[in-house]
């Protein structure tokens, strides 16, 4: 069976290889986001998603105690302290310091440093420093030092809490999620409604023209959206839809149409023309051999289209730009939402991470529920 004519075991392997590659380019970024969603911004600024398991590094600045703090040993006058709960830094270990910020490593724990105004210094590990001086330390304020700080790796969920429960409107996406799925699900059922009434009359319909009209929407799969916006939206202001829910679910409706039409007309044309024959010969109209026979057989077409405009209208920014415009934020869907993040909450990026995750989670659990319909929708009718 491996010698079997026409088997190309090379383009097999290369075929492999080349899913594997294109699976894995998609997983691997999917999957540091969903990391980065869980830790905390210090540590996604400071270091890779790849990191997240190990213990992480970055450089901090400490306030010692003032010399109002510092007793007298014998000839000596020493200040101790530790440079974690003065500081108040969330650390356990210190792994290089220094007395000036352009050598923060010039010493590791237990080295002793001069210092400019007189004495020494010396910071163990845990952070426990002890400045010592044969004369009194003067001044009002402690001596500035700065340490490598290793901190362990950490998880939280209080990223999620703000996204999803803050009630915020600079961090929340719940008014956002909502207003998604108002402008995606009818988004969605309206040009499946459509165009599978256009779908059937245009597979198994005499009428004048209809190759016309099978040229036109092909036609119309070429022309980008970016051309109608404008006009559209003219239309849209000149009747009084536009700026509102109607206005865009009429434009993901109009947008999604050639496409829907298309893909739903070839697999019906596709269907054995018996079934259909026999309908009529029985006495069938045209609307029942539609609802009771064409509708329950397309499924497969009918749920690939609705994955493919489901998806691709909640992951709009544009045409919700266009037609969805709020001010008070009450219809902004979620990716304006996260867009207003990044302009407002720019260096929060846990905050970020997390509400990326938060939008393609929704996403992602459709393809993987429904992908079987996916396949068979797209292959169907290919093959005769």
């Amino acid at each position: 069976m491996k010698n079997i004519a026409g088997q190309k075991p090379a383009l097999l392997w290369a075929t492999h290889l080349a899913v594997a590659f294109m699976v894995i380019l998609w997983i691997i970024p999917t999957f540091g986001l969903l990391v980065s969603s869980f830790r905390t911004g210090d540590q996604i600024s400071t270091s890779g998603w790849w990191k997240s398991l190990f213990a992480t590094e970055q450089v901090e600045g400490f306030r010692i105690a003032s010399p109002e703090d510092q007793v007298q040993e014998g000839d000596l006058y020493v200040i101790e302290g530790n440079v974690f709960t003065d500081g108040g830094a969330e650390a356990n270990t210190l792994s290089a310091w220094g007395t000036s910020s352009r050598d923060v490593s010039a010493y590791a724990p237990g080295d002793v440093a001069e210092l400019r105004d007189g004495g020494t210094i010396t910071i163990a590990e845990n952070g426990d420093y002890r400045l010592e001086n044969s004369e009194p330390f003067e001044g009002s304020r402690g001596e500035r030092v700065f340490g490598t700080v290793s901190e362990p790796p950490t998880f939280t969920l209080e990223n999620y809490d703000r996204v999803l429960f803050s009630g915020s409107s600079t961090d929340g996406m719940q008014k956002a999620f909502l207003n998604t799925m108002t402008v995606t699900i009818p988004a969605t059922v309206i040009p499946i409604l459509i165009a599978a009434f256009a779908a059937y009359a245009l597979a198994w319909m005499d009428f004048p023209g209809r190759a016309l009209l099978i040229a036109g929407v092909v036609a119309l799969l070429v022309v980008p959206l970016q051309l109608a916006l404008i006009p559209l939206l003219k239309l849209h202001l000149n009747i009084g839809i536009g700026k509102g829910y109607m206005g865009v679910w009429l434009a993901h409706t109009g947008f999604g149409l050639p496409m829907a039409v298309y893909l739903l007309r070839n697999y019906i044309a596709g269907l054995p023309r018996d079934i259909i024959e026999n309908a009529r010969v029985d006495g069938a109209t045209e609307f029942q051999i539609f609802t009771r026979i064409i509708l329950p057989l397309s499924f497969p077409a009918l749920a690939s289209f609705a994955i493919f405009q489901f998806l691709w209208t909640w992951n709009d920014l544009l045409v919700a730009k266009v037609f969805l415009i709020d001010a008070s934020g009450q219809t902004t869907v979620m990716t304006n939402q996260i867009v207003e993040l990044m302009g407002t909450r720019g260096g929060d990026w846990e905050i970020l991470a997390t509400a990326a995750f938060v939008s393609i989670a929704v996403p992602l659990l459709v393809f993987f529920f429904m992908q079987k319909y996916l396949v068979r929708g797209l292959l169907a009718g290919s093959v005769k």
